[in-house]
Formats: C-alpha cells, structure tokens, sequence
C-alpha cells in the first residue's frame, strides 16, 4: 500500500512517543499492559488526531487552489481548532461553523477552545443549533465567499472522509515501525470513534498492513451499530481510494457504545473518574469529550476481562485536552 503518492503537508517533526504506563497499569489490575501513542503530542496548536487528517486534506486544498477553509464542530472542537490553526499556518482564511448540541451553550467568551478560536483569528463563526445539516450550513458559507471571489474549500466535521483518513493510515505505518524498532508487540489498539476518520484510517492501516492488530473503537456519539456502519462506509470509501485488496470487513469494525451517557459532550462520572486518575498516576492530561470516555471504557473493559492477562493494549492518545478548560465546574463540583 502505498500512501506517498498522495499530496501531503508535514506539521509535525519525527514520531509521536510509545510510552508504557506502569502505574496505571497496576491500578487497573487486570494484568493487562496498557500502553499509550502520544498523538496529543502532534504539531499545530495543541496538538491532537487531527493534525494528521490536516496533513492531507490541507494539501489537497492547496491543490486546488483554496484561499479559505471552512469547517465545522461542535461548541469546543477540537478539530475545529486544528483546521484553524492549519488555515493559519498555510495563510488562508478560516469560517467555522459551530453546532450547539447542548442547547445555547455556545459562548464566544469561553475558556478553552473558543478562546483559541479567536486568539488564532478565526475570520467568521457562524453558531447553528443541534440538529442541524451541517454540510449545507458550510456550503451557505461557501456560496457567500463565492459570491465575494473566494475560492472555498469544506472540510467535513473531523476531517472524516477518505482524504482525511489518510492520516491514521499512515499512523498505522509509523506505529508499525516504532514497535519494530522497540522489540514490541501490541495485541490491541483502543481509540475513540467518533465522526470515524480516526477508526476508519487505523482500521484500514491494520488490514492493509497486515498488522493483526485489532481495533478497538469507544464510541463518544452514536448507538454502537449506527457508528459501526458509519465507519464501515467510510472505510469503503477510503479502501477503493488505496485500492486495497486487502480490506476492512463489517466484523472488524468493533465499537462500544457503553460510555456516552446522556450524550455527545456531556459528563460521566467514568470519565471524570478516568480523567482524574490517568492525571496523578501518569501527568498526562485528556479531554472530557473524548479521551476522557475513551480511558473510562479502557478501564472498564480491563475490570471486566475483555483483555486476556498479559496483553498488550495500546491507547491512542488523541488529544483536546484544551477543552479541560472549559469544564473546570464539572472536574471542581463547584
């Protein structure tokens, strides 16, 4: 499979860090060895699985002649940061489009998130409510620069298509490599699932890899067969763009839909408890939205032996631990 002949633009130097989380490990019992790949650890503002689903998307923008970027998210998105950062990065303009999924909880004052939105110089946000079709509210933004002679590009929520998910695949190639280089051999790999780039891209890398690898996806969003054909029908998509031969079929898609709670963005006490833990035993920081539930199932899996003794689990850090910020109420009980 080859990955090089696709437009690539580079926003972090070397691989992101394998590190072997001893403490939690042994906290969790199990006898399980949980691992975790730094992509927290990614270039651009902050950090985050989004900085390689930009890598290729922004060039493909740039391919096409783009002056602005528009995309979209919910009220602190993490992906909506990066795209902006990105934009910045390579001198374009940047529209996002902000879906309210917890009712009028868009606040353009906010910590977090909203904050970087504006330090970074977002050119338009454009707030809608939950519910609402995003591709046409982007595409409203679109026909407007259109209109002014802008040259728009839309990238879709998460940066999910078979562009985007381009980044995990060679993710999957970069993690093949550190554990060959670390005499390491990883039984599972467990990862949020949420608009599915990520899923799909890890998921393609590991069958067209042949890794064996499988694929363990937390979802943060959707009732788990919902998520599971939509990642399946990305990872389609992505296959016939690789032309792989070797694909992923509907049964590797493997989600959990046990640690959303009431829904997208809003708090668990898992998470909260995940959130706290993997900070004072290991000084590593995630977010409430996802890594933070995406832990929480982790652990839960381990306490209820899905993960044989003596295996080893790795957890793909994703980032946004900027949102921490803006949920500093829940994490306080103030």
């Amino acid at each position: 499979m080859n990955i090089s002949r696709f437009p690539r633009r580079r926003y972090t130097l070397g691989y992101t860090p394998i590190e072997k989380l001893n403490r939690l490990s042994d906290i969790a019992g199990g006898g399980v060895n949980i691992y975790v790949k730094r992509d927290d650890m990614l270039g651009l503002t902050g950090g985050g699985n989004k900085t390689r689903v930009l890598e290729f998307l922004m060039a493909d923008a740039l391919e096409k002649g783009a002056d602005t970027i528009i995309t979209c998210g919910a009220v602190q998105s993490n992906h909506c940061r990066l795209t902006l950062a990105a934009a910045v990065k390579e001198g374009l303009k940047c529209h996002l489009v902000i879906e309210q999924r917890v009712p009028k909880s868009y606040d353009a004052t906010a910590n977090g998130n909203n904050f970087l939105f504006n330090l970074l110089g977002v050119e338009g946000t454009h707030v809608v409510d939950g519910g609402s079709d995003m591709l046409a509210e982007m595409e409203k933004v679109a026909n407007l620069l259109k209109s002014q002679n802008r040259n728009p590009y839309i990238i879709p929520g998460g940066g999910s298509n078979a562009i985007g998910s381009l980044g995990y695949v060679a993710c999957m190639q970069e993690l093949l490599c550190q554990f060959t280089e670390m005499n390491l051999s990883m039984d599972y790999i467990v990862l949020t699932s949420g608009s599915g780039g990520t899923h799909t891209g890890m998921l393609c890398g590991a069958i067209g890899f042949n890794a064996n690898i499988p694929i363990i996806g937390i979802g943060i969003n959707r009732p788990k067969d919902v998520q599971r054909k939509s990642v399946f029908t990305l990872c389609d998509k992505t296959s016939d763009l690789l032309n792989l031969k070797n694909r992923p079929c509907y049964e590797d898609v493997i989600v959990f839909d046990d640690y959303i709670g009431k829904g997208y963005s809003y708090v668990t006490d898992g998470m909260l408890e995940a959130v706290k833990l993997t900070a004072r035993t290991e000084g590593i920081l995630l977010d409430p939205i996802y890594t933070g539930k995406c832990m929480a199932g982790l652990l839960d899996l381990i306490k209820k032996g899905y993960f044989p003794k003596g295996k080893n689990v790795l957890f793909l850090h994703t980032g946004g631990s900027a949102s921490l910020y803006a949920y500093t109420n829940e994490f306080t009980g103030s």
